[in-house]
């Protein structure tokens, strides 16, 4: 009986040394290869079409097009698509809010490379992974009235929270969305409201505090 194929796996992060580490991690090991770097989502959702890998390994914060616009547009494009998020950002909200976009497991930047080998693997024969040492903070959060917050934004909320926290001003985030300036300033009294804070400067800072910068990016 010939030997399964290997798991065909993708690495999306703008830091070459961080592809590179994650490459030594995987690459010699028997079932699993490494067939495709991407620097930026541009070309991750390039050679996705040309190569079409088992499992996209994808960092959230980019420049750019950002990880959870990637994430996004992979899933709508490619339904199929399985994605492990590889992230420093640990928060409850942030993970909630990837899950819910499709993504098929999360781990930190901080876990182990024994998790990372686990979670392509369970994520290539079609099951979730979440590393224990994330989902640890993660339910510690669960009390958090900042956090819960967060997770209670919309998609489109969520989105324009992070394009302001990425110093993009109400035209900026207008242009991008291709929707009217009032829109944007409606969307920005919500989610104060829901995150409970009194100025704009107070919702960058919890925004930025809560990884939530450089995650969307340019569509």
């Amino acid at each position: 009986m010939a030997d399964a194929a290997p798991i065909k796996v993708m690495l999306v992060d703008d830091h070459a040394v961080t592809r590179a580490g994650y490459r030594f991690l995987v690459d010699n090991l028997p079932d699993i290869s490494v067939v495709a770097e991407a620097a930026n989502g541009e070309d991750a959702l390039k050679f996705y079409a040309q190569i079409k890998p088992d499992v996209v390994i994808l960092d959230l914060s980019m420049p750019g097009m950002g990880g959870r616009q990637v994430l996004t547009t992979l899933r709508k494009q490619w339904p199929d698509c399985r994605v492990l998020v590889c992230t420093m950002h640990e928060t409850k909200a942030l993970i909630d809010h990837v899950m819910q976009a499709g993504a098929a497991g999360y781990i930190s930047k901080n876990s182990s490379p024994q998790a990372l080998v686990t979670a392509v693997r369970q994520i290539a024969s079609g099951s979730t992974y979440m590393d224990a040492e994330v989902a640890k903070p993660a339910r510690a959060a669960d009390g958090s009235k900042e956090l819960s917050g967060i997770a209670s934004l919309s998609a489109r909320e969520l989105q324009v929270l992070c394009l302001f926290a990425e110093a993009y001003s109400i035209d900026d985030i207008a242009n991008e969305l291709a929707i009217s300036n009032k829109t944007v300033a409606n969307y920005l009294t919500v989610i104060k409201e829901k995150l409970q804070v009194g100025s704009t400067t107070e919702l960058v800072r919890l925004a930025i505090s809560n990884g939530l910068a450089s995650i969307w990016g340019q569509a």
